[in-house]
């Protein structure tokens, strides 16, 4: 089985590194990702959100910021929770 990703677009979020109690580092932000288009359609965009952990939360926490382009490459998740009754 095959699980990859490569997303490229504009980090849409300020970049927070945060440590779990253990210490390891991480952090979550969004890239906008621009759909492809024909000419006279009105261009779409997704919003994707990213985890990063240990040297790549650090490393994308030092020279990334709101704005800026990035490349990502990884895996997707998928995961649901309950908020007040409601599942998401």
């Amino acid at each position: 089985m095959l699980n990859t990703a490569i997303i490229m677009g504009r980090i849409c979020n300020d970049i927070e590194v945060k440590k779990t109690p253990s210490g390891v580092s991480v952090c979550r932000f969004a890239v906008a990702v621009d759909r492809s288009y024909k000419q006279g359609e009105e261009r779409q965009t997704d919003f994707i959100d990213v985890l990063a952990w240990r040297g790549t939360a650090d490393f994308v926490g030092k020279y990334f910021s709101k704005g800026q382009m990035i490349a990502v490459q990884g895996s997707i998740h998928t995961g649901s929770y309950e908020n007040d009754g409601i599942k998401r």
